[in-house]
């Protein structure tokens, strides 16, 4: 069950994920540049050492949930101190990084915005069309979002190996971030008339796509610069979100390639 990796001790929980147990431990991590999804804390711990770490994923924007002992006891049998690390099964990249270096190589930025999708084979799909069609990075909200798992990978056909993707605190301000640098933000919904084909992908471009369940967020909607919908021509209302995605993704691409 457990095993060393890069000098620390790591238990490999349920599916496969690899886990980092101690305050210390996790803490030593971060700041030598592991990359974590998310650290689990027990309800009850809150001495100063345990607010040190949450300052630290605070800086480093990563996501911190408060568990009963009960579910930490089920990551590891050993002495977890109350703190339980989840190791990411990816890297994730700077959103600005990419945006200069398209910018720095002559590339109008194609990034794809996910809006609370949550299913991870869902996920996966939208990375595998993504990396097929060259979008530059896929942003996802810190919460809120689909975990980025073997099964993630797996559906993705490991495209997720060599996509970007940028995991972020607030979708909102990322979004009016990307329009300060140029890029317009389209929001691809059954709320509006206008078609994909009457938006320019051509030029830098932020895609939006909501959740199956509810669509974009409200304030997401109200800050997209443009929003259209994919023409539907049967008694379905809507596709899969995956297939939505990859239906609007190489819209953009066309419009590319005719450019």
């Amino acid at each position: 069950m457990e095993k060393r990796k890069e000098g620390f001790l790591i238990d490999k929980g349920a599916q496969d994920k690899d886990f980092i147990f101690g305050t210390r431990v996790v803490m030593e991590s971060i700041h030598a540049g592991k990359d974590i999804d998310k650290v689990l804390i027990q309800k009850e711990v809150n001495n100063d050492l345990t607010k040190e770490l949450i300052k630290i994923c605070k800086a480093n924007q990563i996501p911190v949930v408060r568990v009963p002992e009960g579910k930490l006891n089920r990551i590891t049998r050993k002495n977890h101190q109350g703190v339980v690390a989840q190791m990411s099964a990816i890297a994730y990249a700077s959103l600005d990084n990419v945006i200069d270096n398209c910018y720095a190589t002559g590339q109008a930025p194609l990034i794809l915005v996910l809006d609370r999708i949550t299913d991870v084979r869902n996920f996966g799909a939208i990375a595998r069309s993504a990396e097929c069609a060259g979008v530059h990075a896929i942003v996802i909200p810190e919460k809120g979002s689909a975990q980025i798992n073997s099964d993630a990978i797996k559906t993705s056909v490991g495209a997720l190996n060599f996509l970007p993707i940028v995991r972020v605190k607030n979708l909102f301000f990322t979004c009016r971030d990307l329009q300060k640098s140029g890029l317009q933000v389209v929001a691809v919904t059954e709320k509006t008339e206008d078609l994909m084909y009457s938006a320019d992908l051509a030029n830098p471009v932020a895609l939006l796509m909501g959740s199956e369940e509810d669509g974009i967020s409200p304030d997401l909607m109200n800050l997209a610069d443009q929003k259209v919908k994919i023409p539907m021509q049967g008694r379905i209302e809507s596709l899969n979100v995956s297939v939505s995605a990859g239906v609007v993704i190489y819209e953009a691409v066309r419009q590319r390639s005719v450019s």
